[in-house]
């Protein structure tokens, strides 16, 4: 957490100094527009540390999300979309009016956001938030910035086998065009996870010993390990449809069932082979 501080603090005198610039360079007689100070962000949110995962598409992330919300302190919801959720002032000095008091809009929609999710929390009782959108890759920036303090598990799976997967799904898909998306997605993760604190797992240990795996994020999270974990089938996790998440057979059928064997070096194609190499496989 001293990294994520420090970075807090140069950001802090980087808009100091921003400060200063616009000073020394305003015209004599024309007022600077001056933006009402906006508390530090963990202070204004109703959940000051929400858990990420951060993945690809097909890479296992509802099945991560299942075993987690079996639990009974962690709440994992189907897919939110955070992303999706905007807010668009009806009138044109809507943003003028709210940038007074220090909010843009862009902080209005991560009050939204925030406000979602401890609405998940209040409805189950529960006391973290595990949100799992692969759309969270994408825009890991923005979700740091909203939740300083949020956490985050960067979940991994063999590139080549999240193509394989999507092509399975998608049957009259493009295939140059599924890699690409998938580099896009795994981009994203590493991306993240190089810039990031927190945990990661991989989606074919996780299939292969659960419950080590499961244990290593209970410890990460701060909460004990329960064994019932494992026995996701046995708990309601809502909705198990399209967009909201995975709703394979494999997924219905609430057993944990083994990663297909990991594809041969020749079937990787070229564009994935470094992150790939990477991570690992």
């Amino acid at each position: 957490m001293q990294d994520a501080k420090r970075k807090r603090v140069i950001k802090k005198a980087i808009r100091r100094r921003g400060a200063h610039l616009l000073e020394a360079v305003r015209p004599p007689g024309v007022a600077l527009k001056r933006r009402a100070p906006l508390p530090d962000r963990s202070a204004t949110r109703l959940v000051a540390s929400p858990v990420f995962v951060l993945s690809s598409v097909r890479s296992g992330s509802t099945l991560l999300r299942v075993l987690l919300n079996s639990h009974s302190r962690l709440r994992a919801p189907h897919e939110l979309h955070l992303r999706t959720l905007k807010v668009e002032p009806s009138r044109k000095y809507s943003a003028d009016i709210m940038d007074a008091v220090g909010l843009s809009l862009t902080e209005l929609e991560h009050l939204l956001w925030d406000r979602v999710l401890h609405h998940e929390l209040l409805k189950s009782r529960k006391s973290i938030i595990v949100d799992k959108t692969p759309s969270n890759a994408l825009q890991w920036q923005r979700i740091s910035s909203a939740w300083p303090e949020a956490r985050y598990i960067f979940l991994q799976r063999h590139p080549a086998s999240v193509v394989e997967s999507l092509l399975n799904r998608r049957k009259d898909a493009d295939r140059d065009a599924v890699v690409k998306e998938v580099l896009d997605y795994v981009t994203g993760v590493e991306t993240a996870r190089q810039s990031l604190e927190g945990l990661t797992v991989r989606y074919e240990d996780l299939t292969a010993d659960p419950a080590d795996v499961t244990k290593k994020i209970c410890a990460y999270l701060g909460v004990p390990w329960e064994s019932s974990m494992l026995d996701y089938g046995a708990h309601d996790h809502g909705p198990i449809k399209p967009v909201f998440g995975d709703w394979s057979a494999n997924l219905k059928s609430g057993r944990i069932q083994r990663a297909r064997p990991l594809p041969s070096r020749e079937d990787v194609p070229e564009e994935l082979r470094e992150i790939t190499r990477l991570w690992g496989y």
